[in-house]
């Protein structure tokens, strides 16, 4: 069967991938309107209220502002980690959650078909995850790697096991340092805590000798550009399908 994966938005102003795998259809992160995704996947000819579970990577609002909307308004079960739901919680305006599902960040949650890998990142999150979604315990790997915070000891190794992988590639350093942010936001952004470069991305790329394709992800507005990315990438890994994971549109439906 394969995976199928798009991504209903990304970047800072809202974050949503829909992937389905072994029968299971999952959201990770709930950045956007719960409108926009419904109308967005009905667009590809799924219903939002089919979703098996939304599963939320960390507490910044740009992935989990409407994480309540989701689970009151569409009925979707949704997945935090305790630290992580405790966090969103405190700092934004989520509203209220009947039962939540809790998981440990390392552990590996199972829908149906299909295994969610959660894997520890070190971004500036107070427990965040990325995910390894495989069909079945043997079939095809799909690499959900943003928000990493750098390149950490372990992560090379796992992307070489992936067949696809949605990748942030989030700044371009030369515009990072022309632009306008102030110092100490410039410092978070290209520090072991903040986000990949477009570099720093395509050098992670090129140990996955197996990958079927790449989506870079979470595209700083002011500080990239998408045809800047896919250069840097490109210049790296000219073999590589490469594709965009939209600010403000969805990505083409990818299939693994």
């Amino acid at each position: 069967m394969g995976i199928l994966a798009v991504s209903l938005q990304s970047g800072s102003s809202g974050n949503c991938i829909y992937v389905e795998a072994g029968g299971a259809k999952l959201l990770f992160d709930a950045g956007i309107p719960g409108i926009r995704a419904e109308e967005r996947l009905r667009a590809i000819g799924r219903d939002i209220r089919d979703v098996d579970a939304l599963v939320i990577s960390h507490e910044h609002s740009d992935h989990v502002l409407y994480a309540g909307v989701y689970h009151r308004k569409y009925g979707l079960p949704v997945y935090f980690s305790p630290a992580t739901l405790d966090a969103s919680l405190k700092r934004l305006p989520l509203g209220r959650f009947g039962h939540v599902n809790l998981f440990m960040v390392g552990s590996v949650l199972k829908f149906k078909g299909a295994e969610v890998r959660t894997v520890p990142t070190s971004h500036d999150a107070e427990d965040g995850a990325a995910f390894v979604i495989t069909e079945g315990q043997k079939g095809k790997r799909l690499g959900i790697l943003t928000d990493l915070g750098h390149a950490f000891e372990g992560l090379p190794e796992l992307a070489a096991t992936l067949d696809a992988v949605i990748l942030e590639s989030n700044f371009d350093p030369e515009m990072l340092r022309r632009g306008s942010y102030p110092a100490p936001l410039k410092k978070r952004i290209q520090g072991p805590r903040g986000h990949l470069s477009n570099m720093e991305a395509a050098k992670l790329l090129s140990c996955c000798s197996g990958l079927e394709w790449a989506c870079l992800a979470h595209l700083s507005q002011n500080n990239n550009r998408p045809e800047l990315a896919l250069k840097t990438h490109r210049a790296v890994n000219p073999a590589l399908p490469l594709y965009i994971a939209g600010r403000h549109a969805p990505s083409r439906i990818l299939k693994v």
